[in-house]
């Protein structure tokens, strides 16, 4: 089995669109979407796209989808800062309750035996909870309890936005970076799994890109084309500010 993960796509309609398209001609037998499709600037048009795949595509849940789901169930997501939860909100207003009843159906991770690699575990940022941090500096004795007694050599994590791998422990860790909104270089990242761990970065239109994501009823839609397709964050600006944030 060959198989793709795309991580943290964030209603980033264009740069899924150029992964799909790049994937498709790697011929991979199935792929794992591992979280954080929403929020963003076109949850419903992201949602219809990889629901297309049909069984193609094998789906867990991040952060994000739990705090859209927490809105549409009335309540404000505590773990969102107050200053994000506006963009939550509308993301959940775009959505139905078939979205909702997808959206709930996702499971925290997926497991897979790829050919090369052996047994796979997919997560969106641990095994063991969504919102937790870490990144390829994080030092590794606080992500041995983590890691520790994990019946699989290889774990696929996203969360961070940031491709790494690293080993922890004897487990083999590797990020799958962010499609629609990288922390690093312009472009869309992911994994292509099978014989081996290839970190992949697709290029595609980010001048129409952001231009589409202007055209968005997106409270953010500005900014986030500006700051997240055309320029965004720097690797190392990003490790300084999640090294507040990361495992303690």
């Amino acid at each position: 089995m060959r198989m793709a993960a795309i991580y943290d796509i964030h209603g980033n309609v264009p740069a899924l669109e150029a992964v799909l398209k790049e994937i498709q001609q790697c011929k991979v037998d199935q792929i794992v979407v591992g979280g954080d499709v929403l929020p963003g600037p076109m949850p419903r048009e992201t949602l219809a796209c990889l629901l297309g795949l049909g069984t193609l595509v094998e789906f867990i849940y991040g952060n994000g989808e739990i705090a859209v789901l927490e809105q549409m169930a009335g309540r404000d997501p505590v773990t969102v800062p107050e200053q994000y939860r506006g963009l939550v909100r509308w993301n959940a207003q775009q959505l139905d309750e078939e979205h909702e009843r997808v959206l709930a159906s996702w499971p925290k991770t997926v497991r897979a035996r790829i050919d090369g690699l052996g047994e796979v575990l997919f997560c969106h940022a641990t095994p063991r909870d969504e919102n937790e941090c870490f990144t390829r500096l994080t030092p590794e004795d606080r992500l041995l309890p983590i890691f520790r007694g994990l019946d699989a050599p290889l774990v696929i994590c996203g969360h961070t936005h940031m491709q790494f791998d690293r080993t922890i422990g004897h487990i083999r860790v590797v990020n799958a970076g962010s499609v629609g909104m990288p922390f690093g270089e312009p472009g869309a990242y992911w994994l292509l799994l099978g014989p081996k761990v290839e970190l992949r970065r697709t290029a595609y239109d980010l001048a129409h890109a952001a231009y589409r994501i202007r055209a968005t009823k997106y409270p953010q839609a500005e900014p986030f084309a500006a700051q997240n397709v055309l320029s965004p964050p720097t690797e190392a600006q990003m490790l300084e500010f999640l090294a507040r944030a990361e495992l303690k």
